[in-house]
């Protein structure tokens, strides 16, 4: 019995390193693209609008893709899907890089409003099969976690899991920050370059006219001896991720009992005795995903909760270098910090979560949105504090914010047990998009008409207002075993 239990936990752990990694990729492939957007503004004069509409675009796509998937990997084999996830996000990610070369070839011009038009159309194109291909990654993992992990300690467990967004996302912010100030052609030299460059910076960052000229010079020269460096934040990342596809082939197992060892204990539902009565699995997702208020309740927090995490995530780059002066080398490192701390702050939540509000997921939630709308609010309030204060509140805010990203995942495998976890996950997925998507286009469209601190004054509106959501979910359960168990009886009474 020792013996069987020490190899469930080697198997166990196995589990949760390996899709850690592998999920780790998947945002290496994602989150590049906002490393590379301050450098597609400097050479070809792309509008924060015209980001914002490709990201929420992208986003929606996501989450439709996370909630298409999240029925399709209940059936299949969770580590091929997210091994040809992984390959096709590759083959996308290759797409963009040449994006300039497609252009090229269809209006037969490097330059102009024609070209622009039509790479931003590349763009938009291969940034949309990519969140659709990226929608892969998470429900396998949804599926393949609370197979492995009792719901007792998932949150805990699962949180640990969870600091793969940040470890993948930190991973990308570092080194394209590092190959967009590395590599490309100097172009310093060419003055038709230098003016083009001057000329977008100009019209695309507010207040421009107000930085001296020494200022002005020194950005467009950072840009100016970079030229093209944005492409190998795509080709490098695609590389990376053929060998994550691998991997995931290799060394994932998805049940305990691929490899001979029992079903966790406590995390029976009865819907085995059902499988063979028409219409019982689908029967069994609606009661315990769709018909479920604590689900819904969880799904619609996500919204809120994303607009945040996604505003900053995607935008801070973007934000550090126009409006508080950094260079795209130390935005890229602010934003890695930020998800470092978020590494922190997920653990912490998890273990909050599970020892000091006993599994209930959705109380720690709401004390964490309160403390992430606290430090954005110092962070857009106080505009005058040293970089350094300034980029540890943000980072901060990061630690909150990510609490609640992962345990409404955590919270609805839960909710939803274990044989309806991708499927709860993928509700929560898409409703987090769409906030993701107002999260692109609001905050691109309030930046460019009203300014950025308006944008964390929204953000900090739509935290007090996830926050009242997790404060109306205080009395709910820490999960839906009960609830599952008491619906499969009364199902196989009515059958018999």
């Amino acid at each position: 019995m020792g013996k069987n239990r020490n190899n469930f936990k080697a198997w166990q752990w196995h589990t949760i390193v390996v899709s850690m990694i592998v999920y780790a990729i998947y945002y290496f492939v994602r989150k590049n693209f906002s490393i590379a957007m301050p450098g597609l503004t400097a050479e070809y004069g792309i509008s924060n609008t015209s980001f914002g509409v490709i990201i929420a675009i992208g986003s929606l796509i996501y989450g439709l893709s996370r909630f298409v998937n999240g029925f399709i990997v209940e059936k299949v084999s969770t580590k091929v899907f997210m091994a040809i996830g992984l390959l096709l996000c590759a083959l996308a990610n290759f797409g963009f890089g040449f994006g300039v070369d497609l252009s090229y070839l269809i209006t037969g011009v490097h330059e102009g409003p024609q070209f622009v038009n039509m790479l931003i159309l590349v763009m938009g194109v291969t940034i949309v099969l990519n969140q659709y291909f990226q929608g892969f990654g998470y429900p396998p993992c949804a599926r393949m976690l609370p197979q492995w992990i009792a719901p007792g300690e998932l949150a805990t467990k699962m949180s640990i899991w969870n600091t793969s967004h940040s470890i993948g996302a930190f991973s990308a912010v570092v080194i394209c920050g590092l190959i967009m100030t590395n590599m490309g052609a100097d172009m310093s030299g060419d003055s038709s370059v230098v003016a083009r460059i001057t000329a977008n910076l100009a019209a695309s960052i507010k207040g421009w006219d107000t930085m001296s000229a020494a200022d002005q010079s020194a950005k467009v020269m950072s840009y100016a001896a970079h030229v093209g460096a944005w492409r190998w934040c795509f080709i490098i990342p695609a590389i990376v991720a053929i060998g994550g596809a691998a991997i995931s082939l290799l060394a994932l197992k998805d049940t305990p009992q691929s490899v001979g060892l029992p079903e966790l204990e406590g995390t029976h539902t009865g819907k085995e005795e059902t499988g063979g009565k028409k219409g019982a699995h689908k029967a069994f997702l609606s009661h315990m995903v769709f018909r479920n208020k604590w689900v819904w309740m969880l799904a619609i927090a996500n919204v809120f909760v994303y607009v945040l995490r996604m505003g900053v995530l995607d935008w801070g780059p973007k934000f550090l270098t126009e409006d508080r002066g950094m260079n795209i080398n130390g935005a890229a490192w602010s934003v890695a910090v930020f998800e470092l701390t978020a590494i922190i702050g997920t653990i912490f939540a998890g273990w909050a979560s599970d020892h000091i509000f006993k599994g209930k997921s959705h109380r720690m939630c709401l004390f964490s949105m309160i403390g992430a709308c606290l430090f954005l609010a110092i962070f857009a309030l106080v505009p005058g504090l040293p970089t350094v204060v300034s980029t540890l509140v943000l980072a901060m805010s990061g630690f909150c914010i990510y609490g609640p990203q992962a345990l409404i995942g955590i919270g609805s495998a839960n909710q939803a047990t274990k044989e309806a976890s991708a499927t709860a996950n993928g509700l929560a997925g898409i409703c987090g998009y769409v906030g993701s998507a107002l999260s692109a286009l609001g905050v691109g469209l309030i930046a460019d008409h009203f300014g950025w601190n308006w944008v964390f004054i929204t953000f900090i509106a739509v935290g007090l207002i996830g926050a009242l959501i997790f404060l109306a979910m205080w009395k709910a359960p820490r999960d839906g075993y009960d609830r599952a168990r008491e619906f499969t009886s009364k199902l196989n009474e009515k059958n018999d």
